[in-house]
């Protein structure tokens, strides 16, 4: 073999050593990228893993704080209440949140299924129940025009229980405007407003 013709090959062959250099350096470069996506990928398995726990534990909270003031008010005004149920529900990629009532296991929508009265207390209950979640919370007095209003006049004395019960319990002022003399059975203070040639006249009732 001549000279010239082993130097040629020796050449190819030093040029071929050089490109397997040159992949198994990549090979390294891709493998340490790969160790870095996978190690990315279980960060964010963890961190989802993570959200995934609080916010179950959230829904837990809103569904133990909500179910509670709302199931206490209609224990409170009704014989024989319906239970209330907050269910969270997944759909179309998002949280949900089904509102139902419940009675000998049987679930309701409290729209279709119940008297506007037991409407009414609830949505009145559910109001209360978000001021209490609120952070920061609001000023803690909340005003009520008419509330009750679908309410069933020989239930009115127990609806006036009960917001003297919440006041109590939640530390809560309720302004009340109302018509209703039963509702305000329980009042701490009434004022009557008086309205003559278009001048309003306010003075404390005695209790």
């Amino acid at each position: 073999m001549e000279l010239e013709e082993i130097v040629r090959y020796r050449s190819k062959l030093e040029q071929r050593k050089g490109r397997r250099n040159h992949v198994v350096e990549q090979m390294g470069e891709a493998k340490d990228k790969l160790q870095e996506v996978t190690s990315y990928l279980d960060t964010i398995d963890q961190a989802k893993t993570i959200l995934q726990r609080a916010a179950k534990l959230t829904q837990e909270q809103l569904e133990y704080h909500i179910s509670e003031i709302v199931s206490l008010a209609l224990y409170t005004i009704f014989n024989d209440p319906y239970e209330f149920k907050l269910r969270f529900e997944e759909r179309r990629g998002k949280t949900e949140a089904d509102l139902l009532f419940v009675r000998n296991g049987d679930e309701f929508d409290p729209i279709s299924a119940s008297g506007g009265g037991a409407v009414d207390v609830a949505s009145f209950a559910l109001r209360v129940a978000l001021w209490r979640l609120q952070n920061p919370r609001s000023r803690n007095t909340l005003v009520l025009d008419e509330p009750f209003r679908f309410l069933s006049k020989g239930l009115l004395p127990q609806a006036s229980a009960l917001l003297k019960k919440l006041s109590e319990k939640l530390q809560l002022q309720f302004v009340i405007v109302t018509h209703s003399l039963d509702l305000i059975e329980e009042a701490d203070k009434v004022f009557e407003i008086e309205n003559k040639d278009g001048i309003s006249k306010v003075e404390e009732v005695a209790k």
